[in-house]
């Protein structure tokens, strides 16, 4: 089901030509700061490799209100944290049971692989619509939100961190044994639209301009306007997540096909969009952290990570080839063991992956549910999802399939019960 990667096009060129000519000084103070990042990067790489899962946070969610301010700086500098007990062992059980009941009885619906269908097409089981609706799970992900600010200061009209809303996603039931390629590093969010569209370049601005150090990831000014789907390709998200995240189902621990990250999302963030203004000097390693190996270069169109998708774009998909410095085949890192009902989640800009190998003995099964704040261009999204809903149809962001509502277990309107999770979805909420 892969479709080809291809070149990005010769137009690219301009686009950083037109980067270039935005910033003061920028081919000089963008080399001094990609030096910087080089060495950083050869500092930081290898203290990532010598913790391995260590480097994830974990906090329970009965601390959520109650940790120190630098254990939750430490969870926004690694971009990273699992939360364990958002939900009751028994409860999340029950969900994967009823999801296992839903692919047997709707033998018809979508996933892949088609010969052993285990990442499922589907929105709207029972088990997912009572998921999101889950007052602890609202909690986190209003929690999450929160860690977001204005770094200016200023006010932003229309946005509300602490009402969260409802992004309907999958989930996966991946079996022991089978190699899983579909989802090397990469970031989701935006693909060539963190460099093309300007509000999303934004984001990046103190990177851009040289001051990659100030780079706040947790900055809303630009993020809650930033176009980060300019060629409607399928599967990519128009909505702005502070946070991707899954809720697990089952046990699942290192090398059992779970989660990897890259935990420090400041560093990647100024590397990934520095790298494609620079090339290797003649004769030099395209591996070599020395500054003095490298050289401005915009006269080729390429953004290392990004690939063409038909008439769309997809990436970034940071590889040992095209983004070495980040050593990503030592740093990217399983998630510590999760059970039953606790929650993983990442930045919306960090690096991450899925194991390519499950040699556990049980089936991984993990709900996607993100972090969503209520922000003008989400709140509209939910209004349309609301109506995919209640038709039972793929949500807005998705590509489209035969739908759910035919099937036997679909969640209804009335499996979301609590005032907080029928505003989620986009439902009135009637006042006495």
């Amino acid at each position: 089901m892969a479709a080809e990667l291809g070149p990005c096009p010769p137009r690219f060129v301009e686009l950083k030509k037109e980067i270039a000519g935005s910033y003061p000084d920028f081919e000089a103070r963008v080399t001094k700061a990609w030096g910087e990042i080089l060495q950083e990067l050869e500092k930081v790489t290898k203290e990532i490799a010598s913790k391995g899962s260590q480097n994830v946070p974990e906090v329970n969610f009965s601390e959520l209100g109650n940790l120190s301010p630098e254990r939750v700086e430490e969870i926004k500098r690694k971009g990273s944290v699992v939360i364990r007990d958002v939900v009751d062992d028994a409860e999340a059980k029950e969900w994967q049971a009823w999801l296992r009941e839903y692919v047997t009885k709707n033998p018809d619906i979508e996933g892949f692989p088609d010969h052993d269908k285990q990442f499922f097409q589907l929105y709207w089981t029972k088990s997912q619509v009572r998921a999101r609706a889950h007052p602890n799970v609202l909690e986190t992900t209003k929690w999450l939100n929160q860690m977001y600010h204005v770094k200016s200061g200023e006010n932003v009209e229309n946005v509300d961190l602490t009402t969260p809303l409802n992004y309907a996603d999958r989930f996966r039931i991946r079996h022991p044994g089978m190699q899983w390629d579909a989802h090397p590093p990469h970031v989701d969010g935006g693909s060539i639209e963190r460099w093309e569209d300007q509000v999303f370049r934004n984001c990046f601005a103190d990177i851009l301009s040289g001051n990659w150090r100030e780079h706040d990831p947790y900055d809303l000014r630009n993020r809650i306007n930033a176009r980060s789907s300019l060629y409607k390709r399928p599967n990519q998200s128009t909505v702005f997540r502070t946070y991707q995240g899954w809720l697990a189902l089952s046990e699942t621990a290192p090398k059992e096909g779970t989660l990897q990250v890259f935990p420090n999302v400041l560093l990647s963030n100024a590397y990934i969009v520095l790298r494609p203004f620079f090339t290797p000097k003649e004769g030099k390693s395209a591996e070599s952290f020395a500054p003095e190996d490298w050289q401005f270069d915009i006269s080729n169109p390429d953004f290392p990570g990004i690939y063409s998708l038909g008439q769309a774009f997809t990436g970034p998909r940071p590889n040992t080839n095209s983004h070495p410095h980040l050593r990503l085949d030592e740093t990217m890192v399983s998630v510590p063991k999760v059970y039953p009902g606790d929650m993983v989640f990442w930045h919306c800009d960090v690096v991450h992956a899925v194991e390519k190998q499950h040699a556990g003995k049980e089936d991984s099964t993990v709900m996607y549910i993100p972090a969503v704040p209520y922000t003008p261009a989400n709140a509209a999204y939910v209004e349309r999802q609301r109506e995919s809903f209640l038709k039972g149809l793929s949500p807005p962001d998705f590509p489209v399939t035969k739908g759910e509502g035919h099937c036997v277990g679909v969640g209804r309107e009335d499996d979301i019960e609590n005032p907080v999770a029928k505003r989620a979805m986009g439902f009135t909420i009637q006042v006495a």
